[in-house]
């Protein structure tokens, strides 16, 4: 397989793009469950499931978080 620069550029970067919940929960200092029941309810941060597991794009974290501290809220998935 070919080695493209896109390819390189992820394997260089040094924080991933998909954080699994339980890193997105120590990114937002959060417990994991919170993060189930955020999700549940659809008042958290944004994610996805991909195959079995739920990811979190590490943009939608920050996004999400801004919002909160600007009291908006409005980013919640």
């Amino acid at each position: 397989m070919p080695d493209h620069p896109a390819s390189r550029e992820l394997a260089a970067s040094p924080e991933p793009e998909l954080l699994t919940i339980s890193e997105a929960a120590e990114l937002v200092r959060a417990p994991v469950a919170t993060l189930r029941y955020w999700r549940h309810l659809g008042i958290g941060p944004r994610s996805f499931r991909l195959g079995r597991r739920v990811l979190y794009r590490r943009d939608d974290l920050r996004t999400w978080i801004d919002s909160q501290h600007d009291g908006s809220g409005a980013a919640g998935a």
